[in-house]
């Protein structure tokens, strides 16, 4: 059983960085693709980003393509996702997802596709 524990979130201004890790208890963490997403208060769900299990494949939400990236620490069993120019629409709880993979794919953002998810982080842009 994959367990997933994440890491990061909190207040930052509009324009600041923050940086959340997702960590697995799972030593071969390359055998999953890892999935971003986020829910603002009202909102549906939104898959902000994802990495494949090579790293090979990263594909991001127009709503935040670059200024945010999915890092993958293997060794670390750790995928990071820095985010920079924060702006206050980015306030949402965030939330990593990992899907099993048994052979190279592309990652997906879509939610439906995930096993194992973390309880969420709130990240708020405010100042």
């Amino acid at each position: 059983q994959l367990a997933l524990v994440e890491s990061g979130g909190g207040l930052v201004q509009p324009g600041g960085s923050l940086r959340l890790s997702c960590i697995t208890t799972e030593f071969a963490l390359n055998y999953y693709s890892i999935g971003w997403f986020r829910q603002a208060p009202g909102k549906d769900r939104e898959g902000i980003g994802c990495i494949s299990r090579t790293g090979d494949d990263i594909k991001y939400a127009e709503s935040v393509k670059g200024r945010f990236t999915i890092l993958r620490e293997n060794a670390k069993r750790t995928i990071h996702l820095q985010m920079n120019s924060l702006k206050p629409e980015d306030t949402a709880v965030y939330t990593c997802a990992a899907r099993r993979d048994y052979r190279d794919r592309v990652c997906s953002r879509d939610g439906s596709e995930y096993d194992y998810w973390t309880q969420g982080t709130q990240v708020t842009v405010s100042s």
